[in-house]
């Protein structure tokens, strides 16, 4: 990944000072700046009808930290099934407290049918495949 130290930082700003000369310097700077704001404007502009459509959508700075540790995202998934089986659990239980106990039908096996036996039948030979 590209990390800048300061003295790659001041590298750079002398290579760019050096090639566009005192007198473009600042005319270039106002362009880089305005053309940042510019994409700033469209970003928010876009993120805020994304917003309108997904209400529920996490924010951008959340989005940057699933996309980071996606393992994190599946352990929080995971917790909130198991909150949800516990919530199930729970209820199913409040219902079985308030309904009657009635005992519950053991249930039956059945045997599967017997084959029935089978009979050698001899078929006279066709003719035709003489």
């Amino acid at each position: 990944m590209l990390s800048l130290s300061p003295i790659k930082i001041l590298f750079i700003v002398a290579v760019v000072l050096l090639l566009l000369g005192p007198d473009k310097l600042p005319e270039v700077a106002h362009k880089l700046g305005s053309s940042w704001r510019a994409l700033k404007r469209l970003q928010e502009r876009v993120e805020t009808e994304v917003r309108e459509v997904i209400p529920d959508l996490p924010s951008a700075n959340d989005i940057a930290r699933m996309a980071r540790s996606p393992v994190n995202i599946l352990n929080q998934l995971a917790d909130r099934v198991d909150q949800k089986d516990d919530a199930v659990k729970a209820a199913s239980t409040e219902n079985a407290a308030v309904l009657p106990s009635e005992p519950v039908p053991e249930p039956r096996v059945v045997a599967p049918p017997k084959p029935k036996p089978t009979t050698n039948i001899t078929l006279p030979p066709d003719p035709s495949l003489n």
